[in-house]
C-alpha cells in the first residue's frame, strides 16, 4: 500500500511541476502572435501552490450544517490568470486571480448573485488572507449579501492539506464557514 502512496505522490509532484514550469518557461502563442511574458506578484505565486483539485467538508456557523465541498484551481490565459471552480453543497461558483499593476486582484462570482472584489490583506509562508476591496466594488453590507473575507492555511507538515475559512454577510449578519481540504489531483 505504501508503494502506491509514494507512486501517487511522485506522479502528482511531476504533474504539477511540469504544469507550473511549462507556463513560466515557454512563450504562449495564438496563431502567429506571441503573447507577452509577464511577471507575477508573490501573492499570485502563492495561489499557484494550490493548483489542482481539493475536496473536503465545510461547516457553517449559521446553523452548524456540514456539507461536501470541492475547489479546483487551474492556470489559464497563458499563465496570467488562475481560475478557481468552487462547488459547495452542489452549488458551483467561480473565483479568478490575476495581477494588475503588480497587485493580486481576486474576483468572486458568487451564488448569492454578487461579485465581490478582493485584495490580499495578509500573507505568510503558510497562509494567505484576502478581504473585500470596497474601492473596487459597490457592494455594501446593509444592502447586499456577499463574501467579505477568505483565508487559506496550508498544513506545514502536509502540502496536500489545508484549511479554508471565509466570512459572509447574509442579510446584514456576519457568518463564518470553515472547510478542511485535501488535494485529490
Amino acid at each position: 500500500m505504501n508503494i502506491f502512496k509514494i507512486l501517487a505522490a511522485t506522479l502528482l509532484t511531476l504533474y504539477f511541476g511540469v504544469a507550473i514550469g511549462s507556463s513560466e518557461s515557454e512563450k504562449t502563442t495564438i496563431g502567429d502572435a506571441v503573447m507577452a511574458v509577464t511577471s507575477t506578484s508573490p501573492a499570485f505565486e502563492a495561489v499557484k501552490k494550490k493548483l489542482g483539485k481539493w475536496d473536503g467538508q465545510m461547516t457553517q456557523s449559521l446553523n452548524g450544517d456540514v456539507f461536501d465541498v470541492s475547489y479546483e484551481w487551474r492556470l489559464t490565459s497563458g499563465g496570467n490568470t488562475i481560475t478557481e471552480t468552487i462547488v459547495e453543497d452542489g452549488v458551483e461558483m467561480l473565483t479568478t486571480y490575476s495581477d494588475q499593476d503588480g497587485e493580486l486582484i481576486i474576483k468572486h462570482y458568487c451564488a448569492l448573485g454578487t461579485e465581490p472584489v478582493f485584495k490580499v490583506s495578509d500573507m505568510t509562508a503558510s497562509a494567505m488572507s484576502i478581504s473585500f476591496d470596497a474601492k473596487k466594488s459597490s457592494l455594501h453590507a446593509d444592502h447586499h449579501s456577499f463574501v467579505t473575507e477568505m483565508k487559506w492555511t496550508m498544513n506545514s507538515k502536509d502540502e496536500n492539506s489545508m484549511i479554508f475559512e471565509n466570512k459572509v454577510t447574509l442579510d446584514g449578519e456576519l457568518t463564518t464557514n470553515r472547510a478542511v481540504l485535501k488535494r485529490s489531483l
